[in-house]
């Protein structure tokens, strides 16, 4: 009986039944409210996208002032340490100056050079300035004697005697006993010189300039009222090295602040403006376009379901299903998925597929299983005939060698010669015993699949140093020979796989019995690698040693999966149902 068909679309010319209409009340006036709601809240994307993106701007541009303070810093450090070094190489005081007035627009106040006890030799400009100013700059000379001859140093804010603005003053020395130079400008100046250029203030908009102590430097526009400075976001941030935005709640509206450091006084830059007032009025007005979608978006939304609905979603669950069927799985193809009539055809071609298939699969298994037992059969024949011939051999040759050596006991040479024979034949002994077992597991048909396991993981652990581990968990129990040979065949080749490709240093083999199924695993920590899709692409890949596994698996019913990922280990699951042995 085929399954009933999917849910119909309440279309023009389709009957409308109960679970339609309960399919368009229950679901497409809802999804049409949540799609206005979404149109709407475009809006909201809309006015975020615009207020990160005033943010963002807003930030650059305090970055690009700040920079460019920054620069004019940098030279007025330059151009005192330039005054410094000719001094050091003892040309007059007044020459260096007079030379040098070109940087009159740089140090608006003047410069000067004291000596390194800090009197003071020459000045441009009034000598009272910088006779009643040199008191003030004991700590400055004293910072740049402790950076001789590395950087310039910057004083705080200053007030000279008798000035009404504050200045800044930098200073350098080559060494010690060398003149140090210093130079005095106008910090305001400086400031405004570039925050004019740079911004342009509109309404509640500002930008100032901060100092490493609170002080106000400069300011264009208007903040918002704060009763300290440093208690305007932003600044604590900037001050502390960090550039970035944050947003200020003002009244009705919010105002983006953006912040920078000034590196080489510490300073901080401020930039603040209602984000509002930057977006254009005609985005405002394109923000309801959306709404002219809305009907478009309907339709469009009509037939992306229906081609989820009734191409999409079997073509899913088809692939799934067809993915089942590459491992094995061929129950999983035949349930219907439904959909368009092309896809139920691709689906009955695939299950006619899958019959053949199978056919095919049961011939090859039979064919696989006959060729398996007779390669144990010769592994055990050859495993017998090492052990009752090549070994005994080995055992009896060694003996006559011991022999040997007691009669040519007097001749150490001979001796040493028959000693080294001795121990060689020893060791293959050794090395024949261990290929015997792993051609013919001894401990398998004796003890059983649990001991046989755990012997494989001591010999592996001795033979290859890597940590090796077994554990059984759940009531154990005996299974038909063919079980227990193919799991501990499998569990020797992941083993082998683990030795040679793995490069790992702990492995675990573990053995779990339920009242359902038997579970082996083995698990590493390995290296992994890319498994293959579909046990189809095992040999063309070059993965032999999987295709063999997952032949035994299926010679007993069992179902083998592999878990791997690249530095991530590897890990091997063959389930035995029980119902199948």
């Amino acid at each position: 009986m085929a399954p009933p068909p999917r849910g119909s679309l309440p279309l023009p010319g389709m009957r409308w039944r109960g679970l339609n209409l309960q399919f368009f009340a229950f679901f497409f006036l809802p999804l049409i409210g949540i799609l206005i709601l979404i149109t709407f809240g475009s809006l909201t994307l809309h006015q975020r996208a615009m207020r990160q993106l005033v943010g963002e701007r807003d930030e650059r541009a305090a970055r690009t002032a700040a920079a460019a303070i920054s620069e004019q810093l940098n030279h007025r450090a330059a151009a005192v340490r330039g005054l410094a070094l000719r001094a050091a190489d003892q040309t007059p005081p007044l020459t260096i100056l007079q030379s040098s007035a070109f940087l009159q627009n740089d140090f608006d106040h003047g410069m000067a050079l004291f000596t390194a006890s800090g009197e003071l030799q020459a000045a441009s400009g009034e000598s009272s300035f910088w006779a009643e100013t040199s008191p003030a700059l004991h700590d400055l000379f004293e910072q740049a004697r402790a950076q001789a001859g590395r950087q310039s140093v910057f004083s705080p804010l200053l007030l000279p005697p008798n000035q009404e603005e504050a200045l800044v003053y930098v200073a350098f020395t080559t060494s010690l006993d060398t003149p140090i130079a210093v130079g005095a400008f106008s910090p305001e100046t400086l400031a405004r010189r570039t925050l004019t250029g740079a911004f342009s203030p509109r309404a509640e908009s500002a930008a100032f300039v901060v100092t490493s102590d609170q002080k106000l430097i400069y300011q264009i526009g208007t903040a918002s009222p704060i009763e300290k400075i440093t208690a305007h976001p932003g600044v604590a941030e900037a001050l502390r090295g960090e550039s970035g935005t944050t947003y200020m709640q003002v009244a009705e509206s919010e105002h983006v602040i953006a912040f920078s450091p000034i590196p080489p006084t510490g300073w901080a830059l401020i930039i603040e403006e209602p984000w509002e007032s930057v977006s254009n009025p005609l985005l405002n007005t394109t923000q309801l376009a959306p709404l002219v979608l809305v009907p478009i978006l309907l339709l469009a939304l009509l037939a992306l379901w229906f081609g989820a609905r009734q191409i999409v979603q079997p073509l899913q669950d088809l692939e799934a299903r067809a993915a089942q069927l590459a491992w094995g799985d061929y129950q999983a193809i035949e349930e219907n998925v439904g959909g368009i009539e092309e896809i139920n055809r691709l689906q009955r071609t695939l299950i006619h597929l899958a019959e053949k298939i199978q056919r095919a699969q049961e011939g090859l298994r039979g064919y696989i299983g006959a060729i398996t037992a007779g390669q144990e059969e010769e592994r055990r024949r050859l495993a017998r005939d090492l052990h009752d011939e090549t070994i005994q051999a080995l055992i009896a040759l060694n003996q006559r060698v011991q022999l040997t050596q007691l009669k040519l006991a007097p001749d150490p040479q001979a001796t040493a010669a028959l000693e080294e024979i001795r121990e060689l034949t020893e060791t293959t002994i050794q090395n024949l015993r261990r290929l015997t077992r792993a051609l013919r597991p001894l401990y398998l048909e004796d003890l059983g699949l649990i001991a046989a396991l755990e012997m494989l993981a001591r010999e592996t652990q001795a033979a290859n140093g890597i940590e090796t581990t077994f554990h059984q968990t759940g009531a154990p129990r005996r299974l038909p020979a063919e079980t227990e040979l193919a799991l501990y065949r499998i569990a020797q080749e992941a083993i082998n796989n683990v030795i040679r490709h793995a490069q790992a240093s702990q492995a675990d083999l573990s053995l779990h019995f339920t009242t359902r199924q038997v579970v082996l695993t083995i698990q590493d920590d390995g290296v992994g690698f890319e498994p293959p899709d579909n046990p189809a692409e095992f040999a063309p890949s070059g993965h032999f040693g999987l295709l063999g596994m997952h032949e035994r698996a299926e010679l007993i019913g069992a179902r083998l999966s592999i878990q791997t990922a690249r530095q991530a280990g590897t890990r091997v699951r063959v389930t035995v149902p029980l119902h199948k042995i």
